[in-house]
């Protein structure tokens, strides 16, 4: 068989095998909106930071408005997050966060924390955190002061993001998820039992 009859036989890559892209532009997106004024970020911006081109950044998210409203949308995460039975919510939410953060190499919450104490379109992320997140735990949580459990539990887990973060390389980074949750869960569970 001739060389170029080897290379027509194998099948060429699928689309799902070429990278996009879109993982790198949703956290660069991420590190810009939460870090800078509304107003500074550029498409251009995010890309270079991205790797990529600004018309592959239009071509996946549209203009910097819509982009703006991917990253500042809890609504998936929390989806991920909250999606089980409440007597297994705590360990639940522990390994969904792990097993996010180590897939897509970001954290599903910590942004939020970045959007603290700014009063320019950055305050849509406290409001959709407040929304999507907060206020959807709360309505599932049963028994008292659910709005204030749902808070600490908001907290423990950004706190568990946090931490991980700051230490990426530390013993948390080898520790698997179910190790992680046996620890941390107990008092997520607590608080989501009341």
């Amino acid at each position: 068989m001739t060389a170029r009859a080897t290379a027509a036989a194998t099948p060429a890559p699928s689309a799902p095998d070429v990278p996009t892209g879109k993982d790198a532009i949703l956290r660069a997106a991420r590190r810009a909106f939460t870090q800078r004024p509304y107003a500074e970020v550029t498409i251009r911006g995010i890309a270079a930071d991205a790797g990529v081109s600004a018309s592959l950044v239009v071509k996946h998210f549209g203009r910097k408005e819509e982009l703006f409203n991917t990253v500042a949308d809890f609504g998936p995460a929390a989806e991920e997050l909250f999606d089980a039975p409440l007597d297994g919510l705590g360990r639940h939410m522990v390994l969904t966060l792990v097993r996010s953060r180590r897939a897509h190499q970001s954290d599903p919450l910590l942004r939020v924390v970045f959007s603290l104490g700014n009063h320019d379109e950055r305050s849509l992320l406290r409001t959709r955190f407040h929304e999507q997140v907060t206020g959807r735990l709360t309505a599932r949580l049963p028994g008292r002061e659910r709005a204030l459990r749902a808070e600490l539990i908001a907290g423990h887990l950004i706190g568990l993001g946090a931490t991980l973060s700051l230490h990426r390389e530390g013993a948390g980074s080898r520790a698997t998820p179910e190790h992680l949750a046996d620890l941390y869960a107990p008092a997520l569970q607590s608080l989501v039992a009341g």
